[in-house]
């Protein structure tokens, strides 16, 4: 099928129609659902201006947003990475750049006074540390995805441990606090809060869009890649920094939101039935999965709102032991 010039797969084309119903779907529910029900009559008028709802525009809308934004830079986080290393493991919370940005993020909250914008700074600084840490100590005459993955496993488990030192070395009630956000929650999140991280992850992700058709040759290897005329130096480099500022930027205003980036980039590969790890479905199904995650957080224990990341752990945790089981299958 030819779509504006642009070749695309039947396929990718219905699999897209059908990502966005349905997070339009768990959108629309999104804005319904909550302490009190609100009809679909009403979610519109509040939408539209003809009626004036502070619970649905000041307090669903963003955080339904919030879940459709942050879900699709983690799924396009994990879809960069698991093409870098050509590895269904290699995502952000596996190889250990959520427990960087998460240490840095730490570090704002029990040295410095924890703003927005140290959270944020530091996010992105910590997740840049490990992943260029990571990234060294992997590249042994060449680059290898699968020492990139072992290495980022090691180095995810020993920061692990510094921010388990950093907590218990806090004062109690900042350590109750870093511990409350560690969880990983949309709760509470505002217009506020959103308005720099999606202005960064609309850039992000834009510049990852213009160079989704190198990613997709780098994908079929590097002799392919460099026939073609793609730069794998300057393209893995790109996909480091897009990776990092996706997951960093999440992770600084809801903490660190596991397993979605792993998940998100594999289930859209076979639903798309595509050979490499594809951005756009990898995108739309982390936005439906952190969607339907947040949800399920919100109904599980209502009135009371578990944090995402509880849910998205568990949800994770099934698929890794699936995905590993699988891998082992072959092997």
């Amino acid at each position: 099928m030819n779509v504006f010039g642009i070749r695309t797969e039947r396929r990718t084309v219905w699999l897209t129609a059908s990502l966005l119903a349905l997070a339009a779907g768990l959108g629309l529910l999104g804005l319904c659902y909550g302490a009190t029900w609100s009809g679909p009559g009403e979610v519109l008028a509040a939408l539209t201006g003809t009626e004036r709802s502070v619970v649905i525009s000041e307090w669903r809308l963003p955080r339904v947003l919030a879940g459709v934004v942050f879900g699709a830079a983690l799924g396009v986080a994990g879809a960069v990475f698991q093409n870098l290393t050509r590895n269904p493991m290699g995502s952000p919370d596996v190889i250990g750049l959520d427990a960087g940005a998460y240490t840095g993020a730490l570090f704002a909250i029990t040295v410095l006074s924890g703003t927005s914008g140290q959270l944020a700074t530091g996010s992105v600084v910590g997740g840049l540390l490990v992943s260029a840490v990571i990234y060294l100590l992997s590249f042994d005459r060449g680059f290898s995805g699968l020492r990139l993955v072992v290495i980022g496993i090691a180095v995810n488990a020993m920061v692990t441990a510094i921010n388990s030192w950093i907590v218990l070395r806090a004062e109690l009630e900042v350590a109750i606090a870093a511990v409350g956000w560690s969880a990983g929650s949309l709760n509470g999140v505002g217009w506020a809060d959103l308005r720099i991280p999606f202005s960064v992850i609309a850039v992000l992700l834009a510049l990852m869009a213009c160079r989704a058709h190198a990613v997709q040759q780098a994908a079929l290897g590097d002799a392919i890649a460099v026939t073609t005329g793609v730069g794998l130096g300057r393209l893995r480099l790109l996909m480091v920094l897009v990776g990092v500022g996706c997951t960093a930027t999440v992770t600084a205003v809801a903490g660190p939101i596991a397993f979605i980036a792993l998940a998100a980039p594999q289930i859209g590969r076979r639903l798309a039935g595509a050979a490499g790890v594809p951005l756009l479905p990898a995108a739309l199904t982390g936005a439906v999965l952190l969607q339907g995650a947040d949800l399920l957080a919100q109904m599980l224990l209502a009135p009371a709102a578990l944090p995402v990341g509880v849910v998205s752990t568990a949800i994770g945790g099934c698929y890794l032991i699936w995905l590993l089981t699988k891998e082992v299958g072959r092997a």
